[in-house]
């Protein structure tokens, strides 16, 4: 059987770049030395969540792939020792700006990069001013241990992100990810629907899913956001498998048998009596479909 530990982690970010890829290497290690071979850090790890507010001098934070500190150095660490890491970064690509990740071979090699697809726009989460949409498509890696794929944050809300990367041969699903409280209505927890959406995906594709959120209270001017954590995996029918509570920082570990998994999901059927000619609606924003 073709088994294999994932791993989740969770931890509060500072203004400190190098005090957060210290703690995040912390916890690359210890999921290591308990047999994690792909292990997920959350969204954004390298800063505090800047996108709070719309401050033109935040865009300092943004560098190019090959110059991004947290990639080079997590290149390093996945060498070392022979772990899988996707790495969450503020790309920087000529004019242009993106919410990406780049995956991390166990050789220490980028496999490639994803940039975030679906970018949220609302008080407190101002990302439509620091990121273009992501022209990537969704993707898939065949890493050492697993072929994964990677969306990032609002992306999870969305099934068909999800879909397409189970289409195209995902055997485990990862989600790096900063929510929390909402500034404008602070009594407002959206944490259930959160988990009961990527769940969802789970169960609809018969496959895992491994989230890391960041925890902590983060407050730029008079906006203030706190973290929830909650980080978690999934089994391949959406049940939490492993799960962090809203303030700890936390790694995460669970075994998955991904032969077993995948004759799971040949014996329901789910891809096999898809009708994609049928589901057109999905290819408009107001499902009617439209002459020109």
């Amino acid at each position: 059987m073709n088994k294999i530990i994932v791993a989740a982690t969770q931890m509060k970010c500072s203004t400190d770049i190098d005090e957060n890829i210290d703690n995040a290497e912390r916890l690359v290690k210890e999921a290591a030395s308990q047999g994690a071979k792909i292990i997920l850090l959350q969204e954004l790890f390298e800063t505090f969540y800047f996108c709070q507010m719309e401050k033109t001098e935040y865009f300092l934070f943004a560098t190019e792939l090959e110059n991004n500190l947290a990639v080079q150095h997590f290149a390093t660490i996945a060498k070392k020792l022979k772990v899988v890491i996707p790495v969450s970064f503020f790309e920087r690509k000529n004019n242009a700006h993106y919410n990406t990740v780049a995956v991390i071979d166990a050789d220490g090699s980028i496999l490639g990069t994803y940039r975030k697809t679906h970018i949220p726009d609302g008080p407190g989460y101002e990302e439509k001013f620091y990121f273009n949409p992501g022209d990537t498509g969704f993707c898939v890696w065949k890493t050492r241990f697993a072929t994964i794929g990677v969306g990032i944050c609002w992306d999870q809300w969305f099934p068909e992100c999800a879909r397409c990367m189970a289409l195209m041969g995902a055997e485990i699903l990862f989600y790096p990810t900063a929510i929390g409280t909402e500034p404008q209505n602070p009594d407002y927890d959206s944490r259930q629907h959160w988990r009961r959406c990527i769940q969802g995906h789970s169960a609809a594709n018969m496959m895992p899913v491994v989230v890391s959120n960041r925890t902590g209270i983060e407050k730029i001017d008079n906006s203030e956001i706190t973290f929830y954590g909650s980080s978690f995996i999934t089994d391949n029918k959406g049940k939490i498998i492993a799960e962090a509570d809203k303030l700890s920082e936390s790694v995460l570990l669970s075994k998955l048998d991904l032969d077993l998994q995948k004759k799971e999901r040949v014996n329901w059927g789910i891809f096999r009596d898809r009708r994609p000619e049928r589901y057109a609606p999905i290819l408009t924003c107001d499902g009617v479909k439209h002459s020109l």
